[in-house]
């Protein structure tokens, strides 16, 4: 049976950050996972998930300037110490929070540089990163991300993503699937999920149209469920969409499931 974590950047956000912790919890919910958590001490974090035995399953990397548009900074090629320090701070933060795996976000290809120098740095900084991974015991994750949300961003598709693990080589790195981004940039969700599934190290989830909770698109969540299920998926799947109404009355769906 899925596992499913409750994301909290998108899931109970009518409460402030901290206290959705403890809605996940009376949810069912026994993981999370969140973007970022560089806003708040670790500690402080680290407190909620304690007094309400919730296991962390995932966060990002620092992406950059979030605010002002930034989706992370991973392909560009002038920001490179800056990806690196993001590295030690999301080392620090996954060490108190007791993650195993943290993403990295590629990041918007900035204009004017050619395709091959933005793979270049990715490939660079994702190497970098493993690395000092590797020395933490953790795992670092490649998410592609579809272009229609986000316009420009670098590494959008299963085969290119898998292609840059391949250029890293590094064990400990692996492939973030989100179904609704694979949804919306190529389709064929369980037969590429059933051939790469190895390489999968979390996967996310939300309906489409409209990024909204399981049940209220096109995609055949049961179907996928049942597939992964049978295909012997042991991770965590991510709720990372945006409650139709509130997150309370569209939670239906995973009640027999948590």
């Amino acid at each position: 049976m899925p596992r499913f974590a409750a994301n909290l950047t998108m899931l109970f956000n009518e409460v402030a950050f901290l206290d959705r912790f403890e809605l996940a919890a009376l949810a069912g919910f026994q993981a999370v996972e969140f973007l970022f958590p560089y806003a708040y001490a670790a500690q402080d974090i680290r407190q909620r998930l304690d007094a309400h035995n919730l296991q962390l399953v995932l966060h990002n990397l620092p992406p950059g300037d979030w605010e002002a548009g930034e989706r992370g900074i991973a392909c560009h090629p002038n920001r490179v110490e800056e990806f690196r320090l993001g590295v030690t701070q999301g080392i620090a933060y996954a060490q108190v929070l007791g993650v195993a795996q943290l993403n990295c976000l590629a990041g918007k290809a900035p204009a004017g540089v050619p395709d091959d120098v933005l793979r270049h740095t990715l490939v660079a900084n994702l190497t970098y990163a493993a690395r000092a991974f590797k020395v933490a015991d953790l795992r670092l994750l490649l998410e592609p991300i579809n272009t229609f949300d986000i316009p420009g961003f670098y590494v959008n598709r299963t085969a290119q993503a898998l292609s840059i693990l391949d250029e890293v080589n590094a064990d400990n790195m692996f492939l973030q699937s989100d179904i609704y981004h694979a949804q919306r940039m190529e389709g064929e969700l369980a037969a590429t999920i059933a051939q790469h599934l190895p390489r999968i190290g979390h996967m996310q989830l939300a309906d489409n149209p409209g990024r909204h909770e399981p049940g209220t698109g096109e995609i055949n969540f049961a179907f996928l469920f049942d597939h992964l299920d049978k295909l012997g998926y042991s991770g965590w799947i991510g709720c990372e969409y945006k409650p139709a109404t509130t997150t309370a009355a569209g939670l239906g769906w995973v009640k027999p499931f948590v």
